[in-house]
C-alpha cells in the first residue's frame, strides 16, 4: 500500500502545478507634469510662442546657422526640430518641400491627417500633420504668414519608433505644439 500511495502523492503534487505562461509585454507609467507655460520672446527670431515650463530650449544648432532652433523635452527623450525662413519670392518651394518632409514618413505612417491653421487676425496660416503609427516623427507643421515668415516644426524622440510605447506622451507633447502654434506672434 506504502508502494502505491507515494506515487500517487507525487502525481498529483506535479499535477497541480499550473504552466507557466510568459506575461505581456508592459510599459512603465508616465506621470505627466501639470501644463504651464511661459512666453519666449528673446530668442533671434521674428517670432514669438509659449513654451511649456518642462521644455527647454536648445540653441546649439543656431550657432551653426541661424534659421534653426531645437526644443528639448528633455524628461522624455523628445524634441521638436524647428527653422525659421524669410520669405520672398520662395514660398511656393517652402510648402512644398514642408509637404515633401512630412510625405518621406509614408512608407511607416499608417495615416498622415492634415489639420489646416487659420489665424486671419494673427496672420498665421499653415498646416499641422500627425503621423500615426511607426514613424520617426508623429506630429509636424509649417506656420507662415505668405508674405515675410515661415516657420517649420517636426517632433522627434530619441527611441526607435514604436508607436504604442511613446503614444501617451506623443499625445501629451502634442497638445504642448498645438499650444505653441495657437501663441505664434510675429514680431514687427
Amino acid at each position: 500500500m506504502k508502494k502505491l500511495i507515494t506515487p500517487i502523492l507525487l502525481l498529483s503534487l506535479f499535477a497541480c502545478q499550473e504552466t507557466p505562461i510568459p506575461k505581456p509585454i508592459g510599459y512603465f507609467r508616465i506621470d505627466l507634469p501639470e501644463k504651464q507655460f511661459d512666453v519666449v520672446d528673446s530668442l533671434p527670431f521674428p517670432f514669438q510662442f509659449e513654451l511649456p515650463q518642462y521644455a527647454a530650449i536648445n540653441l546649439e544648432k543656431t550657432k551653426e546657422d541661424s534659421n534653426f532652433l531645437n526644443i528639448d523635452f528633455p524628461r522624455y527623450g523628445a524634441r521638436l526640430h524647428m527653422s525659421y525662413i524669410k520669405v520672398d519670392t520662395n514660398l511656393p518651394k517652402l510648402l512644398n518641400d514642408a509637404r515633401t518632409l512630412v510625405y518621406k514618413h509614408l512608407e511607416k505612417a499608417q495615416d498622415i491627417s492634415e489639420t489646416s491653421i487659420y489665424k486671419e487676425n494673427k496672420r498665421v496660416f499653415g498646416l499641422f500633420y500627425t503621423l500615426d503609427g511607426n514613424t520617426a516623427s508623429g506630429s509636424q507643421f509649417y506656420l507662415t504668414d505668405s508674405t515675410n515668415h515661415f516657420l517649420r516644426g517636426a517632433l522627434y524622440f530619441n527611441v526607435v519608433p514604436n508607436f504604442d510605447s511613446i503614444a501617451p506622451v506623443q499625445r501629451f507633447i502634442t497638445k504642448d505644439l498645438r499650444h505653441l502654434i495657437e501663441t505664434v506672434r510675429w514680431k514687427k
